[in-house]
């Protein structure tokens, strides 16, 4: 029985990171906190490293102070929480940095609906320079719309 609660709590978490990390990106990223996120909409600089980058500094400590909360018995949740953000950080590393933004060279191939529908969504966040007027503010799970595709009809039916 325990084993379920600490995997609902893990699922839990990992889903409530992709609101946290919409919250984020939505109202710290393009609000108060512009001046790190700034340089992600706008590659005037010449380093791999981005000031963007310290929100991921940001929830690795959180995620290592539910490990600790959980490891001197303080709190129990501290463990499926912790490993919960790890996971859902490392997702949005996968699928952020590497995937759309190749700061690795991996998985430039990728061609199902949901990699399409993903780099679509943030190709549109993206196309708003400044913090105002931004618009899919979500990583992992992004509105239908971007999934649906433009096919063209087909020649059959272009004929009548």
């Amino acid at each position: 029985m325990t084993t379920l609660i600490w995997i609902a709590v893990f699922l839990g978490t990992f889903c409530m990171m992709e609101f946290m990390a919409w919250a984020t990106h939505k109202y710290v990223m393009h609000g108060f906190l512009w001046s790190l996120h700034k340089d992600h909409h706008h590659k005037d600089h010449d380093s791999w490293f981005e000031r963007n980058d310290a929100f991921f500094i940001f929830y690795a400590v959180v995620s290592i102070g539910c490990f600790l909360l959980w490891k001197f018995d303080i709190f129990w949740a501290g463990l499926p929480i912790g490993v919960g953000i790890f996971a859902y950080g490392l997702a949005y590393f996968m699928v952020h940095d590497i995937f759309i933004h190749q700061r690795f060279k991996m998985f430039r191939k990728a061609d199902n609906w949901y990699a399409k529908g993903i780099r679509r969504a943030h190709k549109i966040h993206h196309k708003h320079l400044g913090k105002a007027d931004g618009e899919c503010f979500g990583m992992l799970w992004v509105p239908m719309k971007y999934f649906k595709t433009n096919k063209k009809p087909s020649l059959s039916k272009r004929k009548s």
